[in-house]
C-alpha cells in the first residue's frame, strides 16, 4: 500500500490582515505550516508529500520549511492555480505512479491528530472517500437571499468538514481532470466548488464517509484563530 498528501499552502490569508500569509505565520518559534508537516511525515504508512504554494513562496517553503527541518518525504514544492481546486489537480498530477490513495489537506490546520490521519485511512480503504469531520455543536439556519430562515436542519445530521479528505489516488485524480474539462460550465452555471467531496460525488459518483475528528483541528482564518493555536500548542506543550 502506498499512500500520499498533497498539502495545500497557496492561501492568501486576507481575513488574517497581515503581509504573511497564514500558513507562514510564527506559531511558537514554528511556521504554522511546518506542523501538518510533521505530523504527516511522522505516519509510517505516507510516502510522499507534495506540497502546493504561492509561486512567490515556493523557495522559502522549500528552504526555510522543508530543508531546515528535513522533510525528506517531500518530493516537490509546487506552483498552486488560481483557484483551490486547480492546486489541489496540479498537487494529485504529481503523485507518483503506484499510489494507492491520495490525502488532501489544508497546510493552515496545524492540529490535525495522527488519530484521525489513521481513522481517514481505515474508512476510505472501505468507502473509497472518506473526510475528516466534526458533530455541529450549535444549530444550524439555513436562509434565503434576504437572510430570513427558511429551514432549520436536525443538528444530529450537521457535520463541519475538515480536512484532511482521502480518496483512492486514480478515483480523486480522474475525478478533477474531469472538472477541469468542465470548469466553464460550472463557472457559467454558478457552481462553486468548494471541497474535494464534492469532487469525488459530481464526477465518480462516490460519497465519502464523515470520520470523528477533533474539534482543535481548527483552520488559522484570524488573529483570534493564533491566540487560541498558541494555547493549543502551550497545553500540549505541558501534557508531555
Amino acid at each position: 500500500m502506498r499512500c500520499a498528501a498533497v498539502i495545500l499552502s497557496g492561501g492568501a490569508g486576507r481575513r488574517m490582515g497581515t503581509r504573511t500569509p497564514k500558513q507562514y505565520i510564527d506559531l511558537e518559534g514554528k511556521p504554522v505550516l511546518y506542523y501538518s508537516l510533521k505530523t504527516f511525515s511522522d505516519m509510517d504508512f505516507i510516502d510522499e508529500l507534495i506540497i502546493v504554494a504561492a509561486d512567490e513562496y515556493i523557495d522559502k517553503v522549500q528552504k526555510e520549511i522543508v530543508d531546515l527541518y528535513g522533510f525528506y518525504k517531500v518530493s516537490a514544492v509546487i506552483p498552486g492555480g488560481k483557484e483551490r481546486y486547480h492546486s489541489v489537480a496540479r498537487g494529485l498530477e504529481r503523485i507518483s505512479g503506484g499510489t494507492d490513495y491520495a490525502f488532501i489537506h489544508d497546510g493552515a490546520r496545524p492540529f490535525v491528530s495522527s488519530y484521525t490521519i489513521e481513522r481517514c485511512l481505515h474508512y476510505v480503504k472501505k468507502y473509497r472517500a472518506a473526510v475528516a469531520a466534526v458533530k455541529s455543536k450549535d444549530t444550524i439556519k439555513l436562509a434565503d437571499d434576504d437572510n430570513m430562515v427558511k429551514t432549520t436542519p436536525d443538528r444530529a445530521h450537521v457535520w463541519q468538514v475538515q480536512t484532511p479528505q482521502v480518496f483512492e489516488y486514480l478515483l480523486i485524480r480522474d475525478a478533477y481532470r474531469r472538472l477541469l474539462d468542465d470548469e466553464d460550465r460550472l463557472r457559467d452555471a454558478g457552481i462553486s466548488v468548494t471541497d474535494d467531496t464534492m469532487v469525488a460525488k459530481m464526477y465518480a459518483d462516490v460519497d465519502a464517509r464523515l470520520v470523528e475528528s477533533t474539534y482543535d483541528n481548527i483552520k488559522i482564518t484570524t488573529p483570534e484563530d493564533i491566540e487560541y493555536a498558541k494555547m493549543v500548542i502551550k497545553l500540549r506543550n505541558k501534557k508531555s
